[in-house]
């Protein structure tokens, strides 16, 4: 990984993209909408302070956790201009995600249960998966597949011939 000497303040995008591991076209995504800013040269190069090294990892920490890029820019907004989020900054803005990963977690255990017992039983009934049918509105119409044709070869809903 290259260093970067002390004396320089502001990285080029390669030398923000060696260092942080974030393709060019990554970053300059995130500046785009809003996660990290730069100040162009006389000659429109984009150039970034040393903070934004930072700012990058906590992006893409967040972004491997599921966090949507808007959070993560309203996140980031809370934070002061040209300081690099220390690690309390980074407990007090992830404590605020906790509930909705949680919430997150609680959805995929279910979704695994659920796709484990439909695999397991094999019928893939609208009457009684939970998966294909979760609010159970096709249960009072029979057993099977009723989505496909409906007796007298109406698809159901269209008030059309299959």
């Amino acid at each position: 990984m290259p260093q970067i000497p002390e004396k320089i303040h502001e990285l080029t995008v390669g030398q923000l993209s060696a260092r942080s591991g974030a393709a060019v076209s990554a970053l300059h995504f995130y500046e785009a909408k809003g996660l990290i800013s730069s100040r162009r040269t006389s000659g429109n190069q984009r150039r970034y302070t040393r903070d934004t090294l930072r700012r990058v990892a906590f992006i893409r920490a967040a972004q491997r956790v599921g966090i949507p890029l808007a959070t993560i820019r309203d996140a980031l907004a809370q934070l002061p201009e040209e300081r690099t989020p220390t690690r309390a900054d980074w407990a007090r803005l992830s404590e605020a995600w906790r509930s909705e990963l949680d919430e997150r977690i609680k959805q995929l255990n279910r979704l695994r249960d659920h796709l484990t017992d439909c695999i397991g039983c094999g019928c893939l009934s609208l009457s009684g998966c939970v998966l294909s049918n979760p609010d159970d509105v096709f249960g009072e119409r029979g057993a099977g597949s009723r989505l496909m044709v409906e007796p007298g070869g109406e698809r159901p809903g269209t008030g059309k011939s299959a």
